[in-house]
């Protein structure tokens, strides 16, 4: 078996209006307190989904020290972000919620029931396991379930990013989208029906459900730390699903990409196109965001739903006394040691 090219979810973009205002919600209730970078700059190479024009933006990438995924808020900051003109249904074509995972769902529910002020879903049977659905206050649907990965414990309810549930047009184009993209993985469960669990306004509607599992490995400089990928396709069967960013530009408010980790960047590229799967940017070489940099690219699913994939070249472990790891002198593609993660800890914003 070839050896995996995506290592786990590096972050999912969310975009939203002020980017320290949503940073410190994300970090008081989900946990997301670790920077990474916190940068303000112009955005040259994603004009194909800027209106063809450079934009300004704040971007700041924060995780969740229990292990994950992180987020990437972003916000323009030569425009004002839009929000969509209509309200979500699940269903609709591209990121329609983030999945946290918490070593405890219970004790997850009771956390942020007491913490935020926004809608919070009851306790729930899913299709696999137990969880929950809420929202954070910029209009976005999160989940909150179950995983057997973790990095280490924190203290916080809640953990990082364990995957995505996506909005399809046809699960099976989709399927053979992500299967390949994130091989080897597994078909967790492929459901058709009517489900009480989720939080959707049309009543009787029936929806074809498909979890995708991609497990840990230990391949990668922070595979440890990122842990499994769940990933959820979600089909409407009995109306047309609108296009979420139809007439917005990337970096509008709402789930703007999907990020992997990728160990070798031109290999996946190389499979990928072969499958008819173009890179839409792709910058080439290392490219800086504040003290981080990596080769970055973006890639459409079927449906137009945006794929980031970031080779990491370099990365800050310790910014206080500028200690930088550069990623390409290593020789091994092995996790990093344990230790040398927990020192991103120690730049926690604490409220």
């Amino acid at each position: 078996m070839s050896s995996p090219l995506i290592s786990g979810i590096q972050q999912v973009g969310v975009g939203v209006q002020n980017v320290p205002e949503a940073w410190q919600w994300y970090r008081r209730v989900l946990g997301f307190d670790v920077p990474v970078f916190d940068d303000k700059a112009e955005a040259p190479l994603m004009t194909p989904y800027t209106g063809g024009k450079v934009h300004q933006r704040h971007a700041a990438l924060a995780i969740n020290m229990a292990g994950g995924g992180g987020l990437e808020i972003w916000s323009f900051t030569s425009r004002t972000s839009q929000p969509a003109n209509f309200k979500l249904e699940l269903g609709d074509l591209g990121i329609n919620a983030v999945r946290f995972k918490a070593p405890d769902v219970k004790m997850a529910h009771e956390w942020v029931k007491s913490k935020s002020k926004e809608a919070v879903g009851p306790l729930s049977s899913l299709p696999e396991g137990e969880g929950f659905w809420g929202n954070d206050p910029y209009g976005n649907i999160f989940q909150i379930t179950s995983d057997t990965s973790w990095f280490q414990k924190t203290g916080h309810a809640v953990g990082g990013v364990a995957g995505v549930v996506v909005g399809v047009s046809d699960v099976d184009k989709s399927l053979a989208f992500y299967r390949n993209l994130l091989e080897p993985m597994e078909i967790v469960y492929d459901k058709t029906g009517v489900f009480e669990d989720l939080p959707t306004s049309i009543s009787g509607q029936r929806f074809r459900r498909v979890l995708l599992r991609k497990h840990f490995t230990p391949e990668g400089a922070f595979a440890k730390l990122l842990g499994n990928i769940q990933i959820e396709l979600i089909q409407a069967l009995d109306r047309t699903p609108k296009k979420l960013f139809e007439n917005r530009y990337w970096g509008d408010c709402g789930y703007i990409h999907l990020c992997f980790d990728t160990l070798d960047m031109a290999t996946l590229k190389t499979k990928i196109q072969a499958q008819g799967y173009p890179f839409t940017v792709d910058s080439e070489k290392s490219f800086g965001m504040e003290s981080a940099a990596g080769r970055f690219a973006y890639v459409e699913d079927p449906d137009g739903t945006l794929i980031e994939l970031v080779e990491t070249h370099k990365l800050p472990i310790l910014k206080k006394i500028g200690w930088f790891l550069d990623i390409q002198k290593r020789k091994t593609n092995k996790p990093l040691p344990d230790w040398m993660l927990k020192l991103l800890g120690l730049s926690r914003v604490k409220d």
